[in-house]
């Protein structure tokens, strides 16, 4: 694998720098602040505290029980895209789903350090099941004939109209991965889908589309990442390195960066 001029092999090329003392402060700060923020907040919310120099094992402080994580545990893949990306806003009240189907409203606030570099992310979920559930119930309450002429005279009572569905839809914007194996095949599982073809009948332009895709989602910031697309294909890892250097070579990839290694021709 090469190393570019920065010393960072594709693995690490898209991962914030080493926090500076200031954000190692602000990270120390805030990892104090997770728990006695989680105690506030309804026993239904997670706080979690992810330190982006140690993408994607990033979770260095977490209060509550919402997804079942623990410090040490990886970032979701909707963070670890975003991180990829360089977008590092933040992203308020945004609503995802957990397997079991229970439905969260997240928030993910970035922290960044006195020169504006983001160190590190702040989310709050909460499962909203329980409320949800019980707005229903109230509905159905209230359109029964002898509540009805109470619900007419209580204006502060919500408008059944706009109370949210209550099936859960399964196209959640983010998963809440508790290992990297588990976010890894889920990141391998969503490349399939977008390639539009099984494994089996991928033909180049296919392949080369579902490495686009884990690229994009800040795939080859795990660790053996290139090694686990290889298994997945079908194909050596070479060819995997060839695919991504076709891909930058397409999207004109700034003229500092090294090329990835190859040392095969791709089939």
């Amino acid at each position: 694998m090469s190393i570019d001029e920065h010393g960072q092999t594709p693995r690490t090329r898209h991962l914030p720098p080493r926090a500076t003392v200031d954000g190692e402060r602000l990270i120390a700060v805030f990892a104090g602040l997770v728990e006695p923020l989680g105690r506030a907040l309804p026993t239904s919310s997670e706080v979690v505290l992810h330190d982006l120099s140690k993408l994607p094992d990033s979770i260095v402080a977490v209060h509550g029980d919402v997804t079942g994580r623990s410090i040490g545990d990886p970032a979701t893949d909707l963070l670890l895209e975003r991180i990829s990306e360089g977008d590092h806003e933040h992203q308020l009240g945004y609503e995802t789903h957990l397997p079991d189907g229970r439905r969260m409203q997240s928030s993910t606030m970035i922290i960044r350090d006195v020169s504006g570099h983001p160190v590190a992310a702040l989310c709050i979920n909460t499962d909203i099941s329980a409320w949800l559930e019980v707005r229903r119930i109230a509905d159905a309450m209230i359109a029964s004939p002898a509540l009805a002429a109470l619900a007419a005279t209580t204006p502060d009572l919500p408008d059944p109209a706009d109370l949210p569905e209550r099936a859960p839809r399964p196209d959640s914007p983010e998963s809440f991965p508790r290992d990297i194996d588990e976010l890894a095949a889920h990141l391998l599982r969503a490349a399939t889908d977008e390639a539009g073809v099984p494994v089996p009948r991928m033909k180049k332009e296919h392949k080369l589309r579902f490495v686009e895709t884990l690229q994009s989602k800040g795939f080859f910031m795990l660790r053996d990442a290139v090694e686990m697309a290889a298994t997945a294909l079908g194909v050596t890892r070479f060819t995997i390195y060839n695919y991504l250097n076709e891909i930058d070579s397409r999207a004109g990839a700034p003229s500092g960066s090294s090329p990835h290694e190859t040392s095969e021709t791709s089939p």
